[in-house]
């Protein structure tokens, strides 16, 4: 191999945002957040979407983190009606 081409690993802590999940690994990425970890030590903190913990792949089911979906929190945004509603 060629030496100096090949990017530093360093331990980085990443957390899952939907589910708040946590775990350690090495990674070529850097961050300026940092979290203490169980450990002792601090470690810069990689806030990911989607991990393990929470894709329906590896759970088996989805977790809804959620009450309304993207839609219905853009339409209460911008004033839209859902026409299918039941009226009281």
């Amino acid at each position: 191999m060629k030496a100096g081409i090949h990017p530093e690993y360093s331990q980085v802590v990443f957390r899952d945002t939907s589910t708040g999940f946590e775990f350690l690994s090495g990674s070529t990425k850097t961050s300026n957040e940092t979290v203490e970890w169980e450990d002792g030590n601090t470690y810069p903190l990689i806030r990911v979407e989607v991990s393990s913990d929470s894709h329906p792949f590896y759970t088996g089911r989805q977790k809804f983190t959620q009450a309304d979906g993207r839609v219905d929190r853009f339409n209460k945004k911008f004033g839209f009606a859902d026409k299918n509603a039941k009226q009281d």
